[in-house]
């Protein structure tokens, strides 16, 4: 029994090898017969060109028909708003001007008003004043016509009651000098007016 144990043993071992072996060679065979990468297997070049055309065609599709429209879109949106943007501020660059030309224009005209106003004022109050300088002379001169009309008066009556003083008082003398001769009036009268005279 032992025996055959060992017989089944060593027919066993003996197809283990011989299967293994078999194995091995069908491995080598068939290393031996593969071609390599697929892309190189030259039996495949046509599936391989047929589908890379599909491949591009649907990518040339894929772009013409969805991505460059908008793409384009964008582009065509994006110069529309630069394009806008740029009149707009060429717009406010314009209103800016001439928001400038007005405010300089009425800085000048504010100016010549003011320097009008000012001629004008000063021109009133020249006129006012010379009306003023006018009046205060015609004043002053009738006031010293006037002063100098009493001064002539008030001096016709001092002569007139000095010359009587005088007249009076040359009649007191000459009576109080006189020896009893009678004083001729006349001619202390006129005496007195000669002395007055200077």
């Amino acid at each position: 029994m032992e025996k055959e144990e060992t017989t089944v043993h060593n027919g066993l071992e003996s197809a283990a090898e011989v299967a293994i072996g078999a194995d091995h060679g069908a491995v080598v065979d068939h290393a031996a017969d593969a071609p390599g990468m697929p892309q190189l297997d030259i039996g495949t070049f046509d599936n391989q060109v047929f589908w890379l055309i599909i491949t591009l065609v649907a990518i040339y599709l894929i772009l013409t028909k969805i991505a460059l429209p908008r793409i384009g879109a964008v582009l065509a949106e994006r110069q529309g708003t630069i394009t806008n943007d740029l009149a707009a501020a060429e717009d406010l660059k314009r209103q800016a001007e001439a928001a400038e030309d007005a405010y300089a224009k009425a800085l000048a005209d504010a100016r010549t008003e003011a320097h009008a106003i000012v001629e004008a004022a000063r021109a009133e109050i020249q006129a006012d004043l010379a009306e003023a300088t006018a009046r205060a002379n015609a004043e002053i001169a009738a006031q010293s016509a006037e002063s100098a009309a009493r001064i002539d008066e008030i001096r016709a009556g001092s002569m007139a009651m000095i010359e009587e003083i005088a007249r009076d008082t040359a009649t007191e003398i000459a009576a109080a000098f006189g020896s009893g001769a009678a004083t001729d009036a006349d001619a202390i009268s006129a005496a007195v007016a000669e002395r007055m005279k200077g």
